[in-house]
C-alpha cells in the first residue's frame, strides 16, 4: 500500500464545498494518547484560527485501546481509523483523508509546538514544496535522551544527506509540512517509522524544492513509543537498501581492485614489509575479486530492479545503461574468461616442457580460474541485467 493508493474509511470524507476552502490539514497520527491529544488538536485549530488559515485537524486514530479518538473527536478533529499499526501506517491513512491544499504533520505526544503551522505555511506559500522543522539547536531540557541527540540523529542525518545530497540538517524531525499535490510523486510505502526518512529520500530523488528552519522540541507527555535500537536499525536499514550505490557498488569495487592488488603483488613476486607473499595470500586475494565483482553485479541488479520496477530515479545508473548494452556485458565477461583459459594454456605449456613433472605454478593457476570465474559472472550478470531491461522495453 503506497500514498498513490491509500484509500481513507467511509467516515473521511468531507463535502466537497469544504475541501476547497481548506487550506491546511494538520494530520497527526495517535496510538494511545488520551493524555496529549486533546490539547494537541486545540493547539492547532487555535493555531489555524489565530492567523486566519482556513483549516482542519485530522487525527489518524492506529487502532488505539484507550479514549483517544473519542477526545480527538470531542476537541474538534476529525478522526479516521487505521487499524494496520505503524507511524507510516497511520499517516498514509491521514494522507488520504487530508482535504487541504497543504499538509502539515506533527505528533500527539506535546513534542511540538503547533503554534508553528503559520510559519510552515508561509514557507509553503513562497514555493517550497517540503518544509522540515530542525530540532537540534532548541531541544528542551530532557526532551530527547543523550543517545538519540548526539549519536542517533546526527549520524543517520549524516549518512542520508551523504547518500541522497537532501542539505536536511534534521532529517528524522516529526513536525515538517508538504503540499498534498506532491504525494503522488513521492508515492509514499513504509508503514513504520523508517516512514520519515523515505520522505526526506523521495523528495530528494524527485527534487522538491526544501526549506527548512528552526523549532522548539519539547519533553513529550506519556510513554515514549520508539525503541531506540528497532528503531534506529529500520532507518539506517531502510537508507542502506535504497542506495544500492552505497550498498553494493562501492563495497564491491573496493573489495575488487583489493583482490586484485593483493594477486599481482603474491604472483609477481614483489617484496613488501620485507618478504615476499605466497599462495595462501593469493587465494585472499582471489576471494576478494570474486565476491567483489558478485557485490558489484548485485548492486547493479538492485538499480535495474528499483529503476524498472519501483519507478527510482539515479543520474548515475540512467547515464551507465544509456551507454552499455548487454553486449558490452559479454564482452567484458568473455575477455576475462578467455585471458584465464589462455593463462591455463600456459601453465599446461610449462607442465609438458617439464616432462610433466613436478609442477609449481598453484598462484598462477588460482589467477588463471579467478579470471573464468570472473567472465562467467560477468557474462550471467549481464543476461540478467538485459532480463530486468524488459520491463522498461515493454513499457516503452
Amino acid at each position: 500500500m503506497s500514498t498513490l493508493q491509500h484509500k481513507p474509511d467511509s467516515g473521511a470524507s468531507a463535502p466537497h464545498h469544504v475541501a476547497d476552502e481548506l487550506v491546511v490539514s494538520v494530520v497527526i497520527p495517535c496510538l494511545n494518547e488520551e493524555e496529549n491529544i486533546e490539547a494537541c488538536v486545540a493547539q492547532a485549530l487555535s493555531a489555524m484560527q489565530t492567523a486566519g488559515i482556513p483549516g482542519e485537524v485530522v487525527v489518524a486514530d492506529n487502532a488505539s485501546t484507550d479514549a483517544s479518538a473519542e477526545l480527538a473527536a470531542g476537541a474538534g478533529a476529525r478522526v479516521i481509523h487505521e487499524p494496520r499499526r505503524g507511524y507510516g501506517s497511520a499517516y498514509m491513512a491521514g494522507f488520504a483523508a487530508a482535504r487541504g491544499k497543504y499538509i502539515v504533520m506533527g505528533d500527539a505526544d506535546l513534542t511540538y509546538d503547533f503554534n508553528e503551522i503559520p510559519r510552515f505555511v508561509q514557507e509553503l506559500d513562497k514555493g517550497a514544496e517540503l518544509v522540515m522543522g530542525d530540532r537540534m539547536d532548541n531541544i528542551q531540557p530532557g526532551a530527547m535522551p543523550w543517545l538519540h541527540r548526539y549519536v542517533g540523529n546526527p549520524v543517520l542525518s549524516g549518512i542520508l544527506n551523504g547518500f541522497f545530497k537532501t542539505g536536511i540538517s534534521d532529517a528524522h524531525c516529526g513536525m515538517r509540512a508538504l503540499r498534498r499535490d506532491v504525494l503522488p510523486r513521492l508515492d509514499l510505502r513504509t508503514t513504520g517509522m523508517e516512514f520519515a526518512s523515505e520522505m526526506v529520500i523521495r523528495a530528494g530523488k524527485e527534487q522538491l524544492r526544501i526549506a527548512e528552519f528552526s523549532i522548539d522540541y519539547h519533553p513529550r507527555g506519556g510513554e515514549s513509543k520508539l525503541n531506540t535500537w528497532r528503531d534506529g536499525w529500520r532507518h539506517l536499514r531502510f537508507l542502506l537498501v535504497h542506495s544500492p550505490t552505497h550498498l553494493f557498488v562501492v563495497p564491491g569495487l573496493a573489495l575488487s581492485v583489493i583482490g586484485l592488488l593483493i594477486a599481482l603483488i603474491s604472483v609477481s613476486n614483489v617484496e613488501l614489509f620485507g618478504r615476499q607473499w605466497q599462495l595462501h595470500t593469493t587465494v585472499g586475494g582471489s576471494m576478494l575479486m570474486i565476491v567483489g565483482v558478485q557485490v558489484v553485479a548485485l548492486g547493479l541488479c538492485a538499480h535495474a530492479y528499483g529503476s524498472y520496477f519501483m519507478g527510482e530515479k539515479d543520474a548515475w545508473f540512467d547515464r551507465m545503461r544509456a551507454r552499455y548494452r548487454l553486449e558490452h556485458g559479454l564482452m567484458l565477461g568473455a575477455l576475462s574468461a578467455v585471458a584465464g583459459l589462455i593463462t591455463g594454456v600456459v601453465i599446461l605449456g610449462i607442465w609438458i616442457n617439464s616432462g610433466f613433472g613436478s609442477l609449481s605454478e598453484e598462484r598462477l593457476a588460482i589467477l588463471a580460474t579467478t579470471m573464468v570465474v570472473i567472465g562467467l559472472q560477468t557474462i550471467f550478470s549481464s543476461f540478467l541485467l538485459s532480463i530486468l531491461g524488459l520491463r522498461r522495453r515493454s513499457d516503452g
